[in-house]
């Protein structure tokens, strides 16, 4: 039994980390891509041109979720987590050779969009699945800890994509990295992500988990959205609080602050690097004292500290640039460390692929995803470089509302059977 938990946590955690690289890596080169796909004379455009297509594979990762959540509801766990790391291996192999708008005009464009669509339908079913994956074979005391490691792994999948796109522009430059070299992370990805889909083979289906007989999403939606819209609001702020830090940030000390790509980039890896050593602790504590004392410090501190810390990215220092990301990150890392076991616990166990889906890409899919957009084009507008800061910190209010009346779930069993009273099918 020992040496099946090991595999399943295996099977969960690495596929999770190779399906988040492929996915990340373009928002990583989002500088470099936008001038590629989107030529204009104006740099902003191209670059909020390449943040909107960054944008559109978060917005597809809800019907993702429905898809692959209806999969995991309806024919098992296993059977959803192969075909998600599937689809994500097919989608960056073809990013990898993808025309650029030099060499097939505006359908190049066109079939980048494509891409990252079917990249968005994957990571839907794929980070929650997984996560859900762990929490139904953890123990009681230990779920918090056990179901962290989908979010350690997605981290680590960050920061792989990181780490290789800040290598590979230091090797080759500004001008080759602009000309070939953005080919090289995607190449990486699509081969690593058949190694994952080898290692899902030998995953077991979680112990006495009954499959749903009607169509999961509308069930979701019929008898629970009550907790669907909770978990939505509880997850807003996360989820523009991690991608404005890990890709808007990045642009913007390439753009503005005139770091280069790859110094830019060291930035993000040591800050991917601190939540990854941190995130796990956090979900440890959550253990400890539950998930909602864990959670509400994080929104108290978003609204506390959220302006200082941004206002630390905005000097001349690599140092100071660097604690402030790294505050919120450790915000970041507690937040997300939480969140997994959080939503599993919140969802009965005949929808829970389905609901934890949904709720979790609806909320990453229209906030966290469009964040990098949202806050280019805000603070165009506005003028003001705090304009993101306020908009975490308004999340984090809307966090508030929504973790109060919530009940706790850690320590608790994770329902098995389904909440209704239903025969099991013949």
């Amino acid at each position: 039994m020992a040496g099946n938990n090991r595999r399943n946590i295996a099977a969960g955690s690495i596929g999770t980390a190779l399906e988040m690289y492929d996915f990340a890596v373009y928002g990583f080169l989002a500088p470099i891509l936008g001038p590629l796909f989107f030529p204009s004379d104006d740099h902003l455009a191209s670059l909020l041109s390449a943040f909107a297509v960054f944008a559109v594979g978060y917005l597809a990762r809800p019907l993702g979720a429905a898809l692959f959540g209806h999969i995991g509801d309806r024919y098992g766990r296993k059977i959803s987590m192969a075909a998600s790391i599937s689809l994500m291996g097919i989608a960056t192999l073809c990013l990898a050779v993808l025309p650029t708008h030099a060499q097939l005009g505006t359908t190049a464009a066109l079939l980048l969009v494509i891409c990252r669509i079917a990249q968005g339908l994957s990571l839907g079913g794929e980070y929650t699945g997984s996560m859900v994956f762990l929490a139904e074979h953890a123990p009681i005391a230990r779920r918090g800890a056990m179901t962290a490691i989908s979010q350690t792994s997605s981290i680590a999948g960050f920061l792989i994509g990181s780490g290789l796109c800040a290598f590979i522009s230091w090797q080759l430059g500004e001008t080759e990295m602009a000309a070939w070299g953005w080919r090289i992370p995607f190449i990486f990805g699509a081969v690593i992500a058949v190694g994952g889909l080898v290692i899902r083979r030998f995953v077991s289906e979680p112990p006495g988990v009954l499959r749903q007989d009607h169509l999961p999403v509308l069930v979701v939606f019929r008898d629970h959205w009550r907790i669907l819209f909770r978990m939505i609001c509880m997850l807003m702020m996360g989820g523009v609080g991690f991608y404005l830090l890990f890709v808007y940030v990045a642009a913007y000390l390439r753009e503005f602050m005139h770091f280069t790509t790859a110094r830019a980039l060291e930035i993000n890896t040591i800050s991917l690097l601190v939540i990854l050593l941190t995130s796990i602790p956090f979900a440890m504590l959550s253990d400890r004292v539950g998930r909602k004392p864990v959670l509400y410090g994080v929104a108290i501190a978003t609204l506390v500290l959220g302006w200082p810390l941004w206002q630390l990215l905005h000097h001349q220092s690599f140092a100071v640039i660097l604690s402030g990301q790294i505050g919120l990150a450790l915000i970041s890392a507690a937040t997300f460390a939480v969140i997994p076991a959080t939503i599993s616990e919140m969802m009965p166990a005949h929808i829970r692929c389905s609901g934890a889906s949904i709720g979790y890409n609806i909320s990453l899919g229209l906030f966290g995803g469009t964040a990098p957009f949202v806050a280019t084009y805000l603070v165009e507008r506005t003028g003001d470089d705090s304009t993101p800061a306020y908009y975490m910190m308004a999340l984090a209010v809307i966090m508030l509302l929504a973790l109060r009346g919530m009940r706790e779930t850690a320590g608790k069993p994770l329902a098995v059977e389904p909440i209704e009273n239903r025969a099991d099918p013949p």
